[in-house]
């Protein structure tokens, strides 16, 4: 199990050093080309720190390994409210306007219950997954509508988010682009290679590995992105980081995967997996739903209720490991 093991650490290192080579490159090439800093923020960058989760289970989905890939999806899921959003509020308490409340938390909800509908006959088929890449392109569609809208409302301004935008030529930023998304691609098959391996070997189903091993591992670049961004006090930032990220999983991940071969799913998913997500999607919800017309706050306190979620819930699949 040894060289699995060492598949699965390099295969994680390479992936992260590869999506933010990635991101480098083309946000560099979007602002070459006129891209506003808003925008390259809310496309370029979300879609770069969800690479990771989109490459490892498109290409597990493609190799016949269905669990890793929805476990990928709905374990990331899991990981960036408990582990990512618990451990940034430990460090920085998050402020929770009120649109987050009106727009994105019931969006999100929206998708998980839909989630749960489609996975209800515990299998995704191509129709399936074409319905979660409709609403994908939907909701993205309305996004960058809304960004170029204030983009144009406010030129002169990135809106208080600060947006690290590289300053390369054109053919460095094509490079970067490139030799990142080829290493994402080897880097993707390790991991994938790796987790297969390791899932044999203990004798646990893929899901598991990927509800574990996987999802933690591709949840590492939203994971530095909100902490660095928290600790700027980009509050907005952080958080929509964790819930952007949680809609592109849950739409394009698992479309992506399932549009590539349709699958069986787990039962285990529906009974363990989605009421712990759904939970703490509503948890959020709570934690930040301010009082007397105050915005809502992510306090230290409700971080470390977000963290102690997400231990006990990694406690319980290790559990379920150590009993096979």
């Amino acid at each position: 199990m040894l060289p699995a093991l060492c598949a699965v650490i390099a295969g994680l290192i390479l992936l992260v050093w590869s999506a933010d080579r990635f991101v480098a490159g083309a946000s560099a090439i979007a602002a070459h080309f006129g891209m506003p800093p808003l925008m390259i923020g809310m496309v370029i960058l979300g879609f770069g720190t969800s690479a990771p989760e989109m490459v490892v289970s498109a290409l597990a989905a493609f190799q016949g390994n269905p669990g890793i890939a929805l476990g990928n999806a709905y374990g990331s899921n899991i990981a960036n409210i408990g582990l990512i959003l618990g451990a940034t509020a430990l460090i920085s308490p998050i402020t929770v306007h009120a649109g987050v409340l009106r727009r994105e938390l019931p969006l999100l909800s929206l998708v998980t219950v839909l989630s749960i509908f489609l996975l209800w006959d515990d299998h995704l088929g191509r129709l399936d997954a074409f319905l979660l890449l409709a609403v994908f392109s939907a909701v993205m569609g309305w996004t960058i509508r809304q960004g170029w809208q204030i983009s144009r409302q406010y030129p002169s301004t990135n809106t208080g988010i600060d947006i690290d935008i590289p300053a390369m030529s054109q053919g460095r930023a094509c490079f970067r682009l490139v030799s990142g998304l080829a290493v994402l691609l080897i880097s993707s098959r390790s991991l994938v290679w790796g987790a297969v391996e390791i899932s044999q070997t203990l004798g646990v189903s893929d899901v598991i590995i990927g509800l574990t091993i996987v999802s933690i591992g591709t949840s590492l670049p939203e994971l530095a992105s909100s902490i660095a961004a928290a600790c700027k006090g980009q509050h907005d930032m952080a958080l929509g980081n964790v819930l952007g990220s949680n809609l592109f999983n849950t739409l394009a991940v698992v479309g992506i995967a399932g549009g590539i071969r349709p699958f069986d799913t787990d039962p285990d998913i529906l009974v363990r997996d989605m009421p712990v997500m759904g939970a703490l999607t509503l948890l959020i919800f709570f934690a930040g739903y301010g009082l007397n017309g105050q915005p809502g706050r992510i306090n230290r306190w409700k971080g470390a209720l977000m963290l102690a979620a997400y231990i006990g819930y990694i406690g319980f699949l290790t559990a379920t490991i150590a009993k096979l």
